[in-house]
């Protein structure tokens, strides 16, 4: 059984890990994260929240008459920022957590 002390510190412990995770979501946005596809032709930056911040195209290496290809490394880039996103922003929620295991947390990184 619980008693009312067990209870008062794990609502401390909540809200200091509610603190944290305001704090960690900031950051988070404040964080840029890139990735590149094709050797580099293509290069998305995203946020930590995963929101795509920049597209670059090196123009000297893209074949205009294949414009398929430049979809799917366009696509490719995009994915791999927001996955290194995704990466960081659970490793954050460990870190906070201290790998304690809060039912419905792990998908906290996909609604951010």
């Amino acid at each position: 059984m619980v008693g009312l002390g067990d209870i008062t510190k794990i609502l401390g412990n909540f809200k200091d890990i509610q603190a944290n995770m305001q704090r960690m979501q900031e950051e988070m946005g404040r964080r840029t994260i890139e990735a590149s596809s094709g050797g580099g032709i293509v290069t998305a930056k995203v946020n930590g929240k995963g929101d795509l911040l920049e597209l670059n195209i090196d123009r000297q290496n893209v074949d205009v008459n294949d414009v398929e290809m430049l979809e799917d490394l366009v696509v490719a880039a995009v994915n791999a920022a927001v996955s290194k996103s995704r990466e960081q922003m659970q490793q954050a929620i460990v870190d906070i957590t201290g790998g304690l295991n809060i039912p419905g947390l792990d998908q906290l990184s996909k609604i951010m």
